[in-house]
């Protein structure tokens, strides 16, 4: 498939320029260790990027989930501690800062609702950098279904092929590519070994700036 010239960049967001999801897998990682369990990071993938298609809470002992409500409180205000003390990833600013100076529109298309992704958006002074958000609120079917990706496009007034995505999952990625979009994948620590087609462009990060991720984008392929 050929491409017209990329007019927008489109972000998710969890993983990619928050990673909320290393933090958010390190805490289940060490609830189970306190109950002699395991979790598996190829379990813990299936649910990246995503909505329910990985119950963590299954693989715990019965004792937990009889307190479940209390233990869930206890590991979200962990997680939500982890996260306030993190930074952006590194170099993901400056991209972002340096899309519309280029010429191109910028968007955002997250599994994720509104409410956590204008919260952590704020937190980060990057709320008005973009020009429209597309979320879990916006859609019947997340990522992979490639509606919040269309939905995005079509706020921006663009074709799909117009737009470049930039995700870390599997499941984003995937919606990307079904949405006929080219699609650089920056992957996190949790995400690094997910299997990635290895036609969908890749970086290890952002410190290149936009140009480095430009570049990649124009060497996608479907």
């Amino acid at each position: 498939m050929s491409f017209p010239p990329i007019q927008a960049v489109i972000f998710d967001f969890d993983g990619t320029i928050l990673d909320t999801e290393t933090h958010e897998f390190r805490r289940w990682q060490a609830l189970y260790r306190q109950h002699d369990r395991e979790l598996p990071l190829s379990e813990w993938q299936r649910g990246i990027g995503t909505w329910d298609a990985f119950d963590p809470w299954a693989g715990l002992p019965e004792t937990v989930q009889r307190d479940r409500e209390v233990t869930q409180a206890i590991l979200r205000d962990a997680i939500h501690a982890d996260i306030q003390a993190a930074d952006l990833r590194p170099g993901v600013r400056d991209v972002l800062n340096a899309v519309r100076p280029a010429g191109l529109r910028l968007a955002l298309a997250t599994s994720s609702d509104r409410a956590w992704v204008t919260r952590w958006l704020s937190e980060h002074a990057l709320l008005d950098a973009f020009e429209t958000l597309a979320t879990r609120d916006d859609v019947a079917r997340v990522k992979p279904d490639p509606e919040l990706y269309l939905l995005a496009a079509r706020q921006l007034g663009l074709h799909p092929s117009a737009c470049v995505a930039v995700e870390d999952s599997l499941n984003g990625a995937t919606a990307a590519v079904a949405a006929g979009m080219r699609v650089v994948v920056v992957p996190n620590e949790v995400t690094a070994t997910q299997p990635f087609p290895p036609t969908w462009a890749r970086l290890d990060g952002f410190t290149g700036g936009l140009d480095a991720l430009l570049a990649a984008a124009q060497t996608t392929t479907q």
